[in-house]
């Protein structure tokens, strides 16, 4: 069986151990994903399953979206993704369900999803810098500094730590734990933060299983 599913960050909120003890917890809605379509080595260049999960109004989907759907049988979906497998998840095949069979409670998981965007900013809130002096006279409060270089090489390098967009970018949390099933709601409650705003998209994945 495959090691991830995906699901929809609702919030954060708090549970209590038996000892009284509050742990702060994510709630992510895991909705079975169905697969839609097994890609494989031979025709696509790699092995994998695109599945689809979400609720959504059929009036909002598309003809050829709700005719992949119409060949499995099933209900058509909000979004679409896709799960790397492995040479033993082959049986797979369209129309199969992924739900929240595939973990147990205090399960290691790692936990991928896209940040928060913050739009443009400077060097102090993306990358933490000093600001320069404060007093009379001084032109340099907020701004990076030189960045210019000599002749040689005569340019700036990639990966200069300068203004520019931050966040909005693909985030991986390791070493999250499963604190609780709630499988009448279709909830994992996961320890600690998880990337991104309410209503992103996460994908939940075993450690240690590749």
């Amino acid at each position: 069986m495959v090691d991830g599913i995906y699901g929809i960050k609702l919030g954060t909120t708090q549970v209590f151990k038996d000892n009284g003890e509050a742990v702060y917890v994510t709630a992510v809605k895991t909705e079975p994903c169905v697969v839609v379509q097994v890609k494989n080595k031979e025709k696509e260049g790699y092995d994998a399953i695109k599945v689809g999960f979400g609720s959504i109004k059929k009036k909002n989907v598309n003809k050829p979206k709700m005719g992949e759907f119409k060949n499995i049988n099933s209900e058509p979906k909000r979004y679409f993704r896709e799960i790397r497998i492995k040479e033993e998840d082959k049986e797979l095949k369209p129309g199969d369900n992924i739900g929240l069979g595939i973990f147990n409670i205090g399960d290691n998981i790692k936990v991928t999803g896209k940040s928060k965007g913050k739009g443009f900013s400077g060097v102090i809130k993306r990358h933490n810098f000093h600001r320069g002096r404060m007093s009379h006279g001084s032109h340099a409060h907020r701004i990076p500094g030189a960045v210019g270089m000599c002749a040689t090489p005569a340019k700036i390098l990639k990966g200069k730590k300068m203004p520019g967009r931050m966040g909005n970018q693909k985030k991986t949390i390791k070493g999250s734990e499963i604190v609780d099933i709630i499988e009448d709601q279709s909830l994992i409650l996961v320890k600690g933060s998880v990337p991104g705003a309410r209503g992103n998209v996460v994908y939940l994945e075993k450690e240690n299983q590749k």
